[in-house]
């Protein structure tokens, strides 16, 4: 068994874990649109698996507290935060000015509902990663977050709110060190540009690349400064399948988890790489997406789950599904249980799927210089830098009587474990609900409340600096235009 990092109490790896899975039961009422790739209404499709193959009954299940304006305030700029919670399909024609500015309108559509949804999943996140810091749990699950082209600005590539940063973020207040491990077939632009100039954070991004969005993500892309060598990009063509994958993913894990050793890590399972998907073109099977579950896993490193990208959402469903029984160490049957969503599985009605006889284009000879060149970058790493920390920064927790929130609950408090039945405000009216079909056809604000609680200046400065540097291909030694301001030259306890 490969092992790294903190071990955890649970033990060895065939010991079950303790998990924390969050789930809102609104957030398949939340619509993109007509003919929008992006269905919310998959996240309510994976969860009727989980109940009906017994999962949900071996982890805690949690409704998220809905994330405040001073939670999303701690990376993305006050001005756009207040967009999205103000903007509405009634209200957007009188804001083109805005939407423009902040990227809003095509891709990511104005919807009803869409601040209490960007709120809603950005929640489990964040309160997947307090669960974590506080021990109650050794892996915590967030289906709906892990929407990583969200910029601090800028919603991108379906994403507003750029949950997996803000977790990250309230990770770092126990953690020195935090990896990032981004399996979505697009890569994971959001999460590197946030973290690339330091070297508290390391991400790495498995994605195809070339001609294909966000159009970032080279191999050349290292990071920047104190940064330098902690952005990893693993670029991949099209049909890459389990065997060419995983010669990738665990020599390059393996290294990072030795030489990096994180106290936490954070897997984005964006389910668009697997084999079939609507927007995807990589040949992953569910067993081999899960794979990288598996492996990250075995290191007994607190671990965060999040979900990502997937369109073919009957395949996004089944593959969640079988990642959390990963998580738990549960091994369930391929014959799939009667359910209410039990049509879209037709006509095999199986957990698992073959994957297709498309073309590899990853030769081995390419595999092997990428490997090679990422491990080469690996060994000019010092082993685990270290950070100073004098006096841990406050959890993210609920107000006591604040205005964004009027709800007296504490679902995020240490003691407080909220059953995902507990009476909850209702979604407006407004909110369209997804039509689903039996036959399923697949179509190709202020720097004050910025400040509140939780506020850490150390990882405040995590943020500040990355925005000026140029996030396209090519080398990344360089920024294009000056840095705004150094970024964590300081021990945390300096800054």
């Amino acid at each position: 068994m490969d092992t790294g990092g903190n071990s955890l109490a649970s033990g060895p790896d065939g010991v079950k874990r303790k998990v924390s899975y969050f789930y809102d039961p609104e957030v398949g009422n939340y619509y993109y649109g007509q003919g929008h790739p992006m269905k919310p209404h998959r996240i309510r499709m994976t969860h009727a698996l989980l109940a009906h193959y017994g999962l949900l009954q071996h982890m805690q299940v949690l409704k998220p507290y809905p994330a405040r304006d001073r939670d999303l305030c701690r990376f993305h700029a006050d001005d756009y935060v207040s967009f999205l919670r103000n903007i509405t399909p009634e209200t957007q024609q009188d804001q083109l000015r805005q939407l423009k500015r902040f990227n809003v309108g095509e891709d990511c559509p104005v919807f009803d509902g869409l601040y209490s949804f960007c709120q809603t999943y950005a929640g489990g996140s964040v309160g997947g990663a307090v669960k974590l810091n506080h021990g109650f749990c050794d892996i915590s699950i967030n289906w709906a977050g892990g929407l990583h082209h969200a910029k601090k600005c800028e919603a991108s590539g379906f994403c507003y709110v750029n949950d997996i940063v803000l977790a990250i973020l309230e990770l770092l207040k126990l953690h020195e060190r935090v990896l990032y491990v981004d399996i979505d077939i697009h890569h994971g632009d959001g999460v590197e540009e946030a973290f690339y100039t330091t070297d508290r954070v390391m991400t790495v991004s498995f994605h195809k690349f070339g001609d294909y969005f966000p159009g970032t993500g080279d191999i050349r892309d290292i990071g920047y400064g104190k940064g330098k060598y902690y952005s990893l990009n693993v670029p991949l063509d099209d049909g890459i399948d389990d065997e060419s994958y995983h010669y990738l993913f665990k020599p390059i894990i393996g290294k990072v988890m030795e030489i990096f050793r994180p106290g936490a890590v954070v897997l984005q399972c964006g389910a668009d790489s697997l084999s079939g998907d609507r927007l995807g073109c990589f040949n992953l099977s569910i067993k081999g997406h899960a794979e990288c579950v598996r492996y990250m896993r075995s290191f007994n490193v607190p671990l965060l789950l999040l979900g990502g990208g997937g369109y073919t959402i009957r395949n996004v469903a089944r593959c969640w599904c079988y990642e959390t029984g990963v998580a738990l160490g549960a091994e369930i049957e391929d014959k799939m249980p009667q359910h209410e969503y039990y049509e879209y599985f037709g006509p095999d009605y199986t957990l698992h799927v073959a994957p297709s006889n498309m073309e590899n284009k990853n030769s081995h000879v390419l595999l092997e210089e990428i490997r090679s060149k990422l491990l080469e970058n690996l060994s000019r790493l010092q082993h685990a830098p270290s950070v100073q920390f004098h006096e841990r920064p406050p959890d993210t927790e609920l107000p006591e009587a604040d205005d964004d929130q009027d709800d007296g609950d504490e679902r995020w408090d240490a003691d407080s474990d909220m059953d995902v039945d507990d009476e909850r405000k209702p979604l407006s009216s407004r909110v369209k609900k997804e039509i689903v079909e039996t036959e399923v056809k697949d179509p190709k604000g202020s720097t004050e409340n910025a400040r509140g609680s939780g506020y850490d200046p150390a990882v405040e400065e995590i943020t500040t600096g990355a925005k000026a540097l140029d996030m396209g291909s090519g080398s990344a030694d360089e920024p294009s235009v000056k840095v705004e301001q150094e970024t964590l030259n300081k021990p945390a306890d300096q800054i």
